[in-house]
């Protein structure tokens, strides 16, 4: 089963042999204190350094080579609400890790449950920002760079204040954190028409916007953009309007990912986007469980490398087949996991896992995220 090469870990072994998973900050077993290393995408186990015992402690990985190794602090969320199991990897984000850096505006913790749904965000979005980290993508807060840096804003609509949108403008995710309470983002899916609504899933999204002003607007790729997604150009606020009076047009399904995406260029893209993670971190994860898609005995249409064939914007040099072959195994193994997933969730009284269907014009939409990916 090919994968995307690098990638956060999802599972791991504690010094002693536990098994260890991405939010530990500490092994049940042994009870040796654990982090993550978002660089190398792993939990580690740790030791304090040398002479310390209280205060800001200083940690090496256990097992490193004692004249090389390097000595971590933990972030300062490690006993928030937040509960960030990260270690701090860049003296630029200060007591905070490359993750919790990144926030703008965390919830008003004197307010009930927020304290709760804050946790929830945190461990959403350490799931995009470690995907974000392994995949090469620059993930710089808006103190290391001001003008072209990510940022989060984590609200909750306040009596007497506007309504919390959840969206993203000039590099600020803005997230409406009530979507941390199962109830109320169950009911805003039903009001939606939506098959698919979670946290880490407006994170993915909404990412895909940033990336796009990121890596796509007024470089190279937007030719191919414009060619596979449209003109974003179009009038923002009227697509959108009419897609909430009028929903889709009736054979969306045709050339578009979900529903949404139908909606205007720019939602296309963060759509494809935000499915592109979905599929890549997935199939990781399941290569990391030695799961092979490749002796999946379900039967399936496979893409065809003709069906991209003409996708000549991604790289233009003698590796193009290769290139185009290894993407199209990629996909074609998602269909078969995605379909047991779908199978496996059924089977426990649950909605699908990937209640979406793949078409020939998302997967050549895919195929150029990919490329801007890289």
């Amino acid at each position: 089963m090919k994968t995307t090469g690098k990638s956060y870990g999802h599972v791991h072994q504690c010094q002693c042999g536990q098994l260890l998973f991405f939010d530990n900050s500490v092994c049940l077993r042994c009870g040796a204190a654990v982090a993550y290393q978002p660089n190398l995408g792993q939990v580690k186990s740790l030791e304090l350094a040398d002479g310390q015992n209280t205060g800001d402690e200083q940690w090496y990985i256990q097992g490193e080579d004692k004249n090389t190794r390097r000595s971590y602090a933990r972030c300062a969320n490690l006993h928030s609400p937040a509960q960030c199991n990260w270690l701090i990897t860049d003296v630029r984000t200060g007591n905070l890790c490359t993750a919790c850096a990144l926030n703008i505006t965390i919830p008003d913790l004197s307010q009930a449950d927020n304290a709760d749904y804050w946790q929830a965000c945190e461990g959403a979005k350490r799931q995009l920002i470690a995907q974000l980290i392994m995949l090469g993508l620059p993930v710089n807060n808006r103190t290391i760079d001001p003008y072209r840096g990510l940022g989060f804003e984590l609200l909750r609509w306040q009596q007497g204040e506007p309504p919390v949108m959840t969206g993203h403008e000039d590099g600020v995710i803005t997230l409406d954190i009530m979507e941390a309470d199962p109830a109320h983002r169950e009911q805003l899916r039903q009001q939606m028409h939506e098959p698919y609504r979670t946290l880490l899933g407006h994170f993915r999204h909404e990412s895909g916007h940033y990336y796009w002003d990121l890596l796509v607007q007024d470089t190279p790729w937007l030719s191919a953009y414009r060619e596979f997604f449209g003109d974003e150009r179009l009038d923002y606020s009227f697509a959108l309007q009419q897609h909430y009076q009028n929903g889709p047009p009736a054979n969306w399904q045709i050339n578009y990912i979900s529903s949404y995406a139908a909606s205007h260029p720019w939602e296309d893209w963060a759509e494809t986007w935000a499915h592109y993670l979905h599929m890549t971190d997935t199939l990781n994860a399941a290569a990391q469980f030695g799961i092979n898609a490749d002796t999946i005995t379900i039967q399936t249409d496979a893409f065809t490398l003709d069906q991209i064939a003409d996708c000549s914007f991604v790289r233009g040099n003698a590796d193009d087949k290769t290139y185009a072959e290894t993407f199209l195994q990629m996909v074609n193994d998602w269909v078969r996991l995605s379909s047991v997933l779908n199978v496996l969730a059924r089977s426990m009284g649950q909605p699908d896992s990937y209640p979406f269907v793949l078409t020939v014009a998302s997967l050549r939409k895919l195929f150029l995220v990919h490329g801007v990916v890289g």
